[in-house]
């Protein structure tokens, strides 16, 4: 019987590291990695803030569970999901249904240094005070993200986490109750 490949889904917030460890750990256990913010951007065929701008967050939302829905058929994915597509229980369920799901977390600090030093847009930081913002904002999630199995991201390299995300991957997709 064929060994089912169960997907690896990554949440948290943004400036988390789950595009980059995404790629990463894709590339580790020789899976497919899919960025679900990317692939709604090429097919809908502009930024995320775009289409938020052009169509509005409802249009966006549909988008991202129409996706999710095609990804809950697939196995052997990385998937790396925009910040708030776990937070939607049916989301969750579907992906949760084929996947082990891990939610990145690092520090308000630390979010904003990494935020800061990235070039991509980031429309729900574009306040006066980005850093009372994010903290804002974890709250709000705060209890969505800890529904999932967190693994801190703070002062570590993207490999460092990969390393764990793969140990922890290989322990909660090994079959229980097998003796070898």
């Amino acid at each position: 019987m064929d060994k089912e490949k169960k997907n690896i889904v990554l949440t948290g917030f943004m400036g988390t590291g789950k595009t980059t460890v995404g790629k990463l750990l894709a590339a580790e256990l020789g899976y497919e990695f899919i960025d679900t913010d990317s692939v709604i951007e090429t097919r809908g065929g502009c930024s995320i803030p775009g289409i938020f701008r052009e169509s509005g967050e409802d249009v966006f939302r549909r988008l991202e569970a129409d996706l999710v829905l095609e990804l809950a058929e697939r196995e052997g994915l990385v998937i790396a999901t925009g910040g708030r597509l776990m937070l939607d229980p049916a989301n969750a369920a579907a992906l949760s249904g084929k996947g082990l799901v891990f939610c990145l977390a690092a520090t308000p600090d630390e979010i904003l240094s990494r935020v800061m030093n990235n070039q991509q847009s980031r429309p729900l930081l574009d306040v006066t005070e980005p850093g009372e913002r994010i903290v804002e904002l974890l709250e709000e999630r705060a209890e969505g993200y800890r529904r999932f199995y967190q693994v801190m991201t703070n002062d570590k390299s993207p490999e460092e986490i990969t390393r764990e995300l793969v140990d922890l991957f290989r322990y909660f997709a090994a079959p229980k109750g097998d003796s070898y």
